[in-house]
């Protein structure tokens, strides 16, 4: 299905719909023949990656007066979902490679910080957006420690200062492009004797893959996204200097409560392998794919199904695509709440399509010679990824719902830790700062 089947593109610059063409081409030729054997081998896309890179998507976000295409968020997650068409793995490890950029190109504009902390952040953001557009890099982005919601408390890799530098120790989980990135982007808070570190502490270094102490380990083999490669990453001892900083010391704090979309850039993956379902299920009951070709229009019990699955996917897109493309810093509650919601309905969405396309179309389509099968898988992993995972998003809504963000930090309960990354209003997350 051509994505002007279900977006009113008329309000579509002409570049971007010079890229949605680009990426649906490429797609075809290129992502979807590949995409079944990185789902068989769990082994990273690096072709994709390739191609990514000489049609200017490495630089998609990287603004416009450093050399790159000046895309918006919601742009941004607009082709996002394209490519994830095609390859979900792609378009989810692309998503680790833009949020850098993302992150260095508004967190810089935040009104929230000082004069000092521009002026030290200008020429950090500038050396890795050239890095980018000269070098063709790629960045990867590895947050998670495992098990842990990483707004919650101080990330617990460390930075712990020495001569010249700092000197990092830590464990990245779920490190997507391990092993196949030019710089993974560390995000570790700095420990100084004596003091009980927290969130205003977080620095993040730009690290080479290749620096003394960095180590990919472990194995792979997930039940979906396979050929993301989010192997874990290892930092022991490794040294680095302020040239290696992307951005100053207490920034990210400063910055990222206020910008709650970045947290949801995951969902335009789901939201891809949604549609990729529902394209598949209408090409194999029109008798256009494999498993014989036969016209299976004719039943009712089918079409109604193909009609259910088109019903929810309008539903699912017409929220989550709102929500992206009004995103911006310091949203208001409205567009948050909006945000939340469609977090929520990509992530739950995705298995909810997978498992109507397998039931309208029917047994063969469970067999691993055909994609839906992967896309079952795929479409799995989403609403348990952090920060927003499902049940998070519903707490949040539960909260706004009926608080005033002036009372979220009295709310009695267990879980409250973990709704630091919960807005806040214009004082954004105070949670964040602790």
């Amino acid at each position: 299905m051509n994505f002007r089947d279900y977006y009113d593109t008329s309000a579509f610059s002409p570049d971007l719909l010079r890229m949605m063409d680009l990426i649906n081409d490429l797609g075809e030729r290129n992502f979807a023949p590949r995409a079944g054997i990185h789902d068989r081998d769990a082994s990273f896309p690096m072709e994709n990656y390739n191609d990514l890179r000489d049609h200017g998507f490495l630089k998609l976000v990287v603004p416009k007066e450093f050399g790159g295409l000046g895309f918006s968020v919601g742009e941004y997650a607009t082709i996002a979902s394209e490519i994830a068409k095609y390859c979900g793995s792609t378009a989810l490890t692309f998503n680790m490679h833009i949020s850098a950029m993302l992150w260095s190109r508004y967190m810089f504009d935040m009104p929230t910080l000082s004069d000092a902390d521009r002026a030290a952040f200008k020429p950090m953001r500038e050396k890795q957006f050239a890095r980018v557009v000269r070098d063709g890099a790629v960045y990867s982005q590895p947050i998670s420690e495992g098990g842990q919601n990483w707004t919650s408390k101080p990330i617990q890799t460390k930075a712990e200062l020495t001569d010249g530098g700092w000197v990092i120790n830590g464990f990245k989980k779920f490190a997507s492009l391990a092993g196949n990135c030019d710089y993974y982007c560390i995000l570790c808070t700095e420990h100084r004797p004596g003091e009980e570190p927290t969130h205003a502490d977080t620095m993040m270094f730009a690290v080479h893959k290749d620096t003394p102490g960095v180590t990919v380990t472990g194995t792979w083999d997930p039940v979906g996204m396979r050929g993301t490669v989010s192997r874990d990453l290892v930092l022991k001892d490794v040294r680095v200097t302020a040239a290696d900083l992307m951005m100053p010391r207490g920034v990210f704090a400063k910055t990222l409560p206020h910008w709650p979309h970045m947290m949801a850039l995951l969902s335009p993956a789901y939201m891809g392998v949604a549609q990729a379902a529902y394209d598949y299920t209408v090409a194999y009951l029109r008798g256009d794919v494999a498993a014989g070709g036969i016209d299976r229009r004719v039943y009712p019990t089918k079409r109604a199904s193909v009609a259910k699955m088109f019903q929810k996917l309008t539903e699912m897109r017409s929220t989550w695509h709102r929500a992206m493309m009004e995103a911006q810093a310091m949203p208001t509650q409205a567009q948050v709440m909006r945000l939340y919601a469609g977090q929520f309905a990509a992530m739950e969405g995705a298995p909810d399509m997978a498992a109507l396309a397998i039931r309208t179309c029917g047994g063969q389509s469970m067999l691993k010679s055909l994609p839906l099968e992967r896309l079952y898988r795929d479409a799995r992993c989403g609403a348990l990824m952090l920060p927003y995972t499902s049940e998070i998003m519903e707490d949040y809504l539960s909260i706004l719902t009926v608080y005033d963000p002036e009372e979220i930090d009295s709310i009695p309960g267990d879980n409250i830790s973990a709704r630091t990354s919960l807005w806040r209003g214009e004082s954004g997350t105070r949670g964040a700062a602790r």
